[in-house]
């Protein structure tokens, strides 16, 4: 850490005016390994929205193991069709009138992007908009609720209404007798394995382990009687599930044919909160010292990017260097300024940088517009490798890709 804000430094003068995003190659290439072997084998489709930077998508489809890309929108899949890319699944239901329609004006597109469905009013909205006889037959797949319930409490992400296993095969029957549609596949993410921290040894720890527990031996039957169900209908080209935080157990489903992945190549800080992964944090973000208003605080300008999703401190970012700063109570972090307090306060300097980690992966990448990208050149003068600037590589925002 202390090498990569020292690159930093060196180079600061002609790197234009800081917050600055950076990216340790290094540690990518070591997270998107490690995911590859928590895989076993089976495939990994990078979910654009935790990565939104086209060059870490390059360099990820150049490593064996990933497959397919699983976009946020179709207007985001349509951008990248252009672009050359190909097995694109929209990860979400869409409503995007002008997307559908420039989707179906072309034939090719058709055959490479696959939409999500869960509802007939969804089929009904893209027959309001484009009549089946106007248009190709679209490629459709079908997401199983991948959730936990128990009793009526719901545990896991608000997602699709098909919770069963026949209703999963009676939806898969409508859609493939439905003009214009043809179901191709199957999703069931499971967002209560996945996207849910379980280190550490406090009651929630506890809890969400349980929860886990409980919800992995609900799931592995429910989602094989799904699949199979389907089967009565079409035969899938893919049955997607899981997400980073839950690969190694997605990957030990034999009715699961992919998985979804994307955070953990960056490993954000929520990400340190995981047991069995072995990840290092690769992308961060730097701030200025602007201020110092005691000799054991200083602040830096914005810094304050909370992340999406309940409100609480794990959405705060993470101070990852220098170490021994935490954020003063009553103010936290900010959009105009965060004051930071601690030992380390008193060898900064007006001007200095901090370094923070995201709490999340690809909302990062909303806030910059390029990656510094540093990697080890060989070896340096002490045991370690070299670090150094290799390149800069622009975010979805620095090309204006808009996801929404």
């Amino acid at each position: 850490m202390a090498a990569l804000q020292q690159v930093l430094h060196a180079a600061q003068a002609n790197l234009g005016a800081p917050p600055y995003g950076v990216l340790d190659l290094a540690a990518l290439r070591s997270n998107a390994r490690e995911l590859v072997a928590q895989a076993q084998g089976k495939p990994l489709r990078i979910a654009t929205k935790s990565i939104r930077c086209l060059s870490v998508l390059d360099e990820l489809l150049a490593i064996p193991g990933y497959r397919g890309l699983l976009t946020l929108t179709l207007a985001e899949a349509l951008h990248l069709y252009g672009l050359g890319y190909r097995d694109l699944l929209v990860g979400y239901p869409t409503t995007d009138q002008d997307a559908l329609r420039r989707l179906a004006a072309n034939e090719q597109a058709c055959a490479a992007i696959t939409l999500m469905f869960d509802s007939i009013e969804q089929l009904d909205l893209v027959d309001a908009v484009l009549p089946p006889a106007s248009r190709p037959v679209l490629r459709a797949c079908l997401e199983l609720d991948a959730s936990l319930r128990v009793g009526p409490m719901h545990i896991g992400s608000r997602r699709s209404p098909l919770f069963r296993p026949e209703e999963l095969r009676d939806f898969a029957a409508a859609v493939a007798a439905r003009p214009g549609f043809r179901p191709v596949a199957i999703m069931a993410y499971e967002a209560q394995l996945a996207g849910v921290y379980d280190g550490g040894h406090s009651p929630r720890a506890h809890g969400v382990r349980l929860m886990q527990r409980s919800s992995r031996r609900e799931l592995l039957p429910r989602r094989a009687a799904a699949v199979r169900a389907a089967r009565e209908v079409f035969t899938p080209e893919f049955v997607n599930g899981g997400g980073t935080g839950s690969i190694r157990y997605t990957a030990a489903d034999p009715h699961v044919t992919e998985i979804a992945a994307g955070s953990g190549i960056y490993a954000p800080g929520l990400f340190s909160r995981y047991r069995h992964l072995a990840l290092r944090p690769a992308a961060y973000y730097a701030c200025p010292v602007v201020r110092r208003p005691r000799p054991d605080i200083v602040t830096v300008a914005g810094a304050g990017w909370v992340a999406s999703g309940v409100p609480g401190t794990d959405r705060l970012p993470t101070v990852a260097h220098p170490p021994g700063l935490s954020y003063v109570v009553n103010e936290s972090a900010g959009e105009a300024q965060t004051p930071l307090r601690g030992a380390a306060a008193a060898g900064l300097a007006i001007g200095d940088l901090v370094l923070f980690r995201h709490a999340k992966a690809g909302e990062l990448c909303e806030r910059i517009g390029e990656f510094i990208v540093i990697d080890d050149q060989g070896a340096g003068p002490t045991s370690g490798p070299r670090r150094a600037i290799v390149d800069r590589w622009a975010t979805y925002r620095g090309q204006g890709i808009v996801l929404q």
